[in-house]
């Protein structure tokens, strides 16, 4: 373990991690880039090509994760394709038009309009609208925790 090399890599998990939750840095690729840049500091001895490999997979679930929760909470609430399509495009129009508010608003705000043009009653498309917001939350602790197992499996391979 290097520590010289360590403290730039701590810095990107930090901000990997909060990229999570905040759309504006993407969370999973910079904690990979932490992990790469130790490699390269270090001279890739205590990790290998799998190593990478893996960690890259994870970030292309991370980044995943985001519109599948958000379909399936959608469709678990009842919530139509329209309501399911609305979501996802709120997601990814909320991110550009609101900011980090549009992480919480665009899915809700795109269910609630896809089911409503869809002619379903308000109180039906309100159900799919707080589906597509559980979606989204529970994306947000399912990302978290995958970050912390991404972080928790390069400690492991470089402490032991």
């Amino acid at each position: 373990m290097s520590i010289p090399a360590l403290i730039p890599t701590v810095i990107l998990f930090i901000l990997g991690i909060l990229g999570m939750a905040l759309p504006v840095l993407p969370g999973a690729a910079l904690i990979w880039a932490g992990m790469f840049l130790y490699g390269v500091l270090t001279g890739f001895s205590s990790l290998g090509f799998a190593f990478y490999l893996l960690q890259g997979l994870a970030v292309l679930l991370a980044w995943s994760i985001d519109y599948f929760a958000t379909a399936l909470g959608t469709r678990y609430s009842g919530g139509s394709r329209t309501a399911v399509l609305g979501a996802v495009l709120g997601l990814f129009l909320g991110l550009f038009l609101l900011g980090p508010a549009g992480i919480i608003f665009g899915p809700f705000l795109g269910a609630l309009a896809g089911e409503l043009l869809r002619g379903t009653p308000a109180d039906k498309a309100l159900r799919s609208s707080l589906g597509a917001l559980i979606g989204v939350v529970g994306g947000l602790l399912l990302k978290l925790l995958l970050a912390a197992a991404m972080i928790y499996w390069f400690f492991q391979q470089i402490l032991f």
